[in-house]
């Protein structure tokens, strides 16, 4: 979104609403959740995601008018959210304490309350932190960070409360903001198609996931001030801190239990490496016969560092997994499958039977690690066929499985484009252009296409550690299509893989079931369904997707969550649309897959039909309930 000249608003007069302290009290509790978020998102990230937290409930238990005097509303502000303006004056209050908040302090001057630790809220003894999100919000919370104080604000007013910039320019002035323009300037920095991650878990405060602080300092503390002044000496030296630099434990946390299994499954030599052609011979084909591969296996320190940060992440350590993967420590020794340098990091990947776990840190030895998890149990072949490595300035590069043989990648959306080898040096493939990146419209759709010698597969990287398998054709028969076959099918639909990102996704499934006549004559529409299984086995996402002739794209009519439609339990799917024609005005199109018997539709639109499809006059804007009869009796509800 970029920023306009707007003609400024009138000054506040005495008619502009006033708002005592019983009324901003209301739309405060009414609002909190929403105030919580914009006072994280606008404080600093580099406080930590705990102290942001504590501090964002802090600034906005503080927005309160003081006294109980009425507070005039600026005029930008006047209707407040949902018409309240008692919201309007809270919300301004929240913004100057945040943009306060991250000032830094100086010596020439007395810190203001908000710019030194709260006071109240205290957790003792957890560390809270929002739940982690997938990587488009991770680049979001990053891309945030460049920018100034005033600047995150007036993104976060466009894209979270949906201000257009003349409100925004006063809401800003009236917080504090020197020069409002410049600062909606450089928050053009940042593109608006990110606002919608603003409402994710990932920058949600009120939403939160807690560890255990520092559990034998605790302790020590505690018998420490049981003890006189001897024992302040003992407490000085518990609270010293190691220098810069990779210590041996790395960023992990320090240790809290002495157990021999969990120190069995933390000892570097205990790691699980198997043989380079183990899985020539072994009967199965998954992850657990990937050898070890990468220049830095022989590192014990790397490795140290990466199984301690698994087990025990620290406040440095930025953890993420996968919709239903637990994220604890291994239980007993894991395998290794890869420990090398990728770009400018030092990674490690291992394995433990259920979970693929990605450990990172800087090559330059600075402080901080990242921690993925991904859960990946019951692999088969084309599903353990690739695994990401790393990700840099939009690319992707992956770790093959040692049957693969060819790695190239293509443009989903160009079928009748050729192949880019990629080219594998040990099994590591060149960076692609990873879809999880892209912003704006949908142009292309890079995905890894992959051989063994006898098949060939086509992944798509959905911002989680497993590439998605692509498939095609009817539910419980979709494996079996081939890569061509697969990149036709896909290409009017590629672009509706957005939805699924970071949901877990194991495959996708696209199946053309019905091809309907249009009423004009003008030709024949195309019905697909596309089907996000998930690793986990809940959380499933189907789509009906609707297609007119020569339409580049489809368009999605119709989806649903945790369905068993278009599956292999239940292939049967009946879906609708109001379609517009360019001579004949508009039509309700509905559309079952093989075996429907008969289609209805009641409600605002009262018709049926016998077979698979339906079309029926309608009105624009018309509304209507569909049932399909099955071949055997059966009744199924359309998708909405």
């Amino acid at each position: 979104m970029q920023s306009q000249d707007v003609a400024p608003r009138p000054a506040a007069s005495s008619s502009d609403p006033a708002v005592d302290v019983e009324r901003a009290e209301a739309a405060l509790v009414e609002h909190y959740p929403r105030l919580v978020r914009l006072a994280y998102l606008v404080l600093p990230p580099s406080l930590g995601r705990n102290r942001r937290v504590v501090t964002a409930h802090a600034l906005t238990q503080r927005a309160l008018p003081k006294g109980r005097a009425q507070t005039a509303v600026v005029p930008a502000q006047s209707t407040g959210r949902d018409g309240d303006p008692g919201y309007a004056v809270v919300r301004l209050q929240v913004l100057r304490n945040a943009l306060e908040a991250g000032r830094p302090l100086r010596f020439t001057a007395l810190p203001r309350r908000s710019q030194l630790p709260p006071l109240l809220p205290q957790v003792w003894g957890l560390r809270l932190f929002p739940r982690s999100g997938g990587a488009d919000e991770l680049a979001l919370d990053q891309r945030l960070s460049t920018l100034s104080g005033p600047a995150r604000a007036a993104y976060v007013l466009r894209g979270l409360e949906k201000l257009p910039d003349a409100d925004v320019r006063e809401i800003l002035t009236a917080a504090g903001c020197d020069d409002a323009k410049r600062t909606l300037r450089e928050a053009d920095e940042v593109p608006a198609a990110h606002h919608p991650l603003l409402e994710s878990p990932e920058f949600d405060p009120c939403s939160l996931q807690a560890r255990p602080t520092d559990l034998m300092r605790r302790r020590q503390h505690t018998k420490a001030a049981l003890v006189a002044a001897a024992a302040l000496a003992v407490t000085g030296a518990l609270l010293g801190m190691p220098g810069d630099g990779w210590g041996p434990d790395g960023a992990a946390a320090p240790a809290y239990a002495q157990n021999p299994a969990a120190e069995a499954a933390l000892n570097p030599g205990r790691l699980t490496k198997v043989a380079p052609t183990a899985w020539e011979s072994s009967a199965r084909t998954d992850f657990s016969v990937w050898p070890a591969r990468g220049e830095l296996t022989g590192d014990s320190a790397l490795l140290r560092r990466a199984l301690a940060v698994w087990a025990r992440p620290g406040e440095r350590v930025r953890v993420s997994a996968t919709p239903g993967t637990p994220s604890g420590g291994p239980s007993g020794p894991p395998q290794l499958l890869y420990a090398g340098k990728v770009d400018s990091a030092r990674v490690v990947i291992l394995y433990d039977g259920l979970r693929i776990v990605r450990y990172a840190e800087p090559a330059d030895g600075t402080q901080g690690a990242a921690l993925d998890f991904a859960r990946v149990d019951g692999a088969d072949r084309a599903g353990a066929s690739a695994v990401v490595l790393g990700r840099a300035d939009g690319n992707v590069r992956y770790l093959t499985a040692p049957w693969v043989t060819k790695a190239a990648e293509r443009d989903l959306l160009k079928p009748d484009a050729g192949a880019t080898d990629l080219g594998l040096a040990k099994g590591i493939t060149s960076p692609l252009a990873g879809p999880a990146e892209q912003t704006g419209a949908c142009a292309s759709w890079n995905v890894l296409e992959l051989t063994d010698g006898t098949s060939t597969w086509l992944l798509t990287d959905l911002g989680e550690l497993v590439p998605a398998r692509l498939t095609t054709g009817r539910p419980g028969s979709s494996g079996q299509a081939s890569a061509a076959r697969t990149l036709r099918a896909w290409a009017p639909y590629g672009c509706s893989l957005a939805a699924v990102r970071s949901a877990g996704v194991r495959a996708v499934n696209a199946w053309a079931y019905a091809a309907q006549p249009l009423p004009d004559g003008s030709g024949s529409a195309d019905w697909v369904c596309t089907r996000a299984e998930t690793w986990r086995g809940g959380g499933t996402r189907v789509l009906a997707q609707f297609r007119t002739p020569g339409g580049r794209y489809g368009a999605v009519a119709a989806k649903a969550e945790n369905a068993a439609a278009c599956g292999p339990k239940d292939p049967h799917v009946l879906a609708g649309v109001l379609w517009k024609s360019e001579t004949k005005g508009w039509y309700l199109l509905a559309a079952g897959g093989p075996g429907t018997a008969s289609v209805t539709a009641t409600g605002g639109i009262e018709a049926s039909a016998r077979g698979n499809e339906l079309a029926v006059p309608a009105k624009q804007g018309g509304q209507a309930e569909l049932k399909g009869t099955l071949d055997d009796g059966r009744v199924i509800g359309g998708l909405r």
